[in-house]
């Protein structure tokens, strides 16, 4: 069982296929399991690692309570721990806020992260203030609308009920997690890394909306934005083809010489 050491926590994880490397980081109720969309789909033609943040899966779940100032730590500990580089970190939601400052850790590892469903904890007033509105309304809803749409839901109460179920594996809870977005990067600190950025947003998304994914982009010189039209929040799981197809995309285009004169 590959097992990275995280500041002495022990962070699961696995790696499949071979290629370019892509590595998927959680959001608050998933797992390493719940990539199993993606794995089946890209490991033919990427290497795919896939992990636990401490308090998730089967990482070291141990500690009194969970500090998202480690989860960069624990995304640092699996790419040292199989010596990857060129790699193109995918955070979802929570995740892609550990993706983001593992990055700005490790660029001489990682070329590229893609924020799922999240501006990765950039510290910007605007940002700030368009991404708590749209929080704001997000609570209005119950949690699984916020996360799978209606008509999902109605259509395959079977994928619903195993997506409900996923969370169950984790200690940490969302409630849980302290410190999230304290001290976050600043546009100029992710400019200056050199990593390149892609904002990957559903259409249907409740939790951050489109408008402020693209006013995000739009600060953020140089970084690809990609919308998939009729994707809620957890686009991964309910619309997994232009999902993985965004992705595959990105890691070919991200990561593509630049052309010269």
């Amino acid at each position: 069982m590959p097992i990275a050491d995280s500041d002495g926590s022990s962070i699961y994880y696995e790696r499949h296929g071979t290629g370019p490397a892509i590595l998927f980081v959680h959001g608050s109720g998933g797992h390493h399991a719940a990539w199993w969309q993606q794995v089946a789909a890209l490991r033919e033609q990427f290497t795919v690692v896939t992990m636990d943040l401490r308090g998730f899966g089967k990482s070291d779940s141990s500690m009194r309570e969970f500090d998202g100032q480690d989860f960069p730590g624990d995304v640092v500990a699996v790419l040292e721990a199989e010596d990857l580089s060129d790699v193109m970190l995918v955070g979802q939601s929570i995740g892609s806020v550990a993706a983001l400052r593992a990055g700005l850790l490790r660029p001489e590892r990682v070329s590229s992260v893609v924020l799922g469903h999240s501006l990765g904890g950039i510290s910007h007033p605007e940002l700030r203030e368009l991404a708590a509105a749209d929080r704001a309304e997000a609570v209005k809803l119950p949690v699984i609308d916020r996360l799978l749409t209606k008509r999902f839901q109605q259509e395959r109460a079977d994928l619903t009920f195993l997506f409900q179920q996923m969370g169950t594996f984790n200690v940490a809870r969302m409630q849980d997690l302290r410190n999230l977005d304290t001290d976050g990067p600043s546009l100029e600190e992710i400019r200056e890394s050199g990593i390149k950025v892609a904002f990957l947003a559903g259409e249907k998304d409740a939790v951050l909306s489109v408008k402020t994914v693209t006013r995000a982009h739009e600060l953020l010189d140089g970084s690809h934005l990609e919308i998939v039209p009729g994707a809620p929040h957890s686009m991964y799981w309910e619309t997994p083809e232009p999902y993985n197809a965004a992705i595959a995309r990105l890691r070919r285009t991200l990561t593509a010489p630049k052309e010269t004169a």
